[in-house]
């Protein structure tokens, strides 16, 4: 069987998608994903591009984007590119660079699968099987459950809604030799030789020393994968009978009684799989393990939840979010206080020069239904930005003008009649813009609190 039919032969057994699919590849240049797609073309599958541009390597990012642009334009598809602000992004949420590309990957991949005006159905990666290997000796060594000793999966819906990855059967010498024998092109990331990040001291230095000592120590990392994904299936099926055996649901908390706990076998595991569902993490189970010595009224929280005892029960609880607050604003000038800015609002019967400050509002009146609702954003939330006819998501538009996780959690925004008006501090809807028509506007301005 050739590498053609090695390659369609996977993905028909893994059921990952058909010729009816339209699918998006994420395409770097590299070898890995050019052949992935002169695979996906000679099999005739229906698909698209997506290149994220990193702006990392200065002219050789720019060079790998018109490459790719110009890969598009050989197989007669379309090619989708976004520019990073990598460096500011990984520094506003203090996190390191490959994180942060990673991050920004993903969520532009999501935002992509979720419009409705894009037809395809799935985003396909060119991780390979050396990919895969690299991922389980990263997981073993930094620490992890069962499920990080089984590597990658083919098919998942965590980091995006129907991520494929047809490639895992193919070694990296196996891709290189298919590219060679048919004299594919490709860019070499010369960053991919620096042992500076994680992955290449793994690929690079790691796996060919152990190699040296070991000589088959790839193939037996990808069999002992395979051995810990059925482990897994085990695991999965144990924990799922004790936490039926252990968890009593009462309204919108989960509760625990403490003797039963500790008469379960290994019960600092399944506490971690309970509580992992809610925002926990490994290194806070320890403290975890300890509420079920101490008195009332202790806990420990997650982003998203509380998990304290409660005399004979230990309970998850979620926190009250604090995007359920919500403001009224009647048409009369008012002042709202918003912890670390202020909302000053009032209308206006001459219609000021527009000013260019995204932190002031200037809208036609008589477009707007009193009272008006000041909450903050929420997933779904959509509306047509300034200047533009077609509505736009807010998470896609975050994701456009680069805010960071910690800007978008602080969005406010303001809707008329289920209609948002304006994006506080970013930009208002289209909609209810000044124009040559209106006759009276209304202000609202966003400032800092003295």
């Amino acid at each position: 069987m050739g590498f053609l039919e090695y390659f369609n032969h996977f993905i028909q057994s893994k059921n990952l998608f058909t010729k009816k699919d339209s699918v998006l590849i994420a395409v770097s240049g590299g070898v890995d994903s050019v052949v992935l797609c002169e695979l996906m073309n000679r099999s005739g599958y229906r698909f698209q591009i997506a290149h994220c541009n990193f702006q990392l390597r200065g002219s050789e990012s720019d060079a790998d984007e018109d490459f790719v642009k110009s890969l598009g334009m050989a197989y007669g598809v379309k090619v989708w590119v976004n520019r990073f602000e990598t460096e500011k992004y990984a520094a506003d949420n203090k996190m390191g660079i490959q994180e942060a590309a990673r991050q920004l990957r993903y969520e532009w991949f999501g935002s992509l699968l979720s419009d409705a005006d894009n037809a395809f159905r799935f985003v396909v990666t060119a991780h390979h099987a050396n990919d895969n290997i690299e991922t389980l000796l990263m997981n073993f060594f930094k620490g992890t459950g069962i499920s990080g000793l089984q590597g990658i999966k083919a098919k998942e819906t965590g980091l995006v809604k129907n991520l494929i990855r047809p490639l895992l059967f193919a070694k990296k010498e196996d891709i290189v030799l298919f590219a060679n024998e048919n004299n594919l092109s490709w860019r070499e990331d010369t960053s991919n030789e620096s042992i500076k990040y994680t992955r290449n001291y793994f690929r690079n230095e790691l796996i060919p020393s152990i190699g040296k000592v070991f000589p088959q120590v790839e193939q037996n990392l990808l069999d002992n994968i395979l051995r810990f994904s059925n482990i897994g299936i085990l695991y999965d099926y144990a924990v799922d009978q004790l936490k039926h055996k252990l968890i009593e649901k009462r309204g919108n908390e989960i509760q625990i009684p403490v003797l039963k706990l500790l008469k379960t076998p290994a019960y600092p595991t399944v506490l971690f799989e309970v509580l992992k569902e809610y925002g926990f993490s490994s290194s806070q189970i320890s403290d975890a393990v300890k509420l079920t010595q101490s008195i009332s009224g202790k806990y420990i929280e997650s982003q998203t939840h509380k998990f304290f005892r409660n005399r004979s029960w230990l309970v998850v609880s979620p926190k009250t979010p604090a995007d359920s607050s919500f403001f009224w604003i009647e048409e009369a000038a008012t002042e709202l206080d918003l912890g670390e800015n202020k909302l000053t609002t009032e209308r206006l019967n001459s219609i000021p020069p527009l000013m260019n400050d995204a932190n002031i509002a200037l809208l036609d009146a008589s477009q707007l239904k009193f009272p008006l609702l000041l909450r903050r954003w929420k997933q779904g939330d959509y509306f047509y930005p300034l200047g533009m006819l077609k509505k736009k998501k807010l998470s896609r538009f975050f994701i456009d003008i680069k805010l960071s996780v910690s800007q978008k959690q602080a969005i406010w925004v303001i809707e008329s009649q289920k209609r948002i008006v304006w994006v506080v501090g970013q930009r208002i809807d289209n909609r209810f813009k000044i124009t040559n028509k209106t006759k009276a506007a209304y202000k609202i301005e966003l400032t800092p609190s003295k």
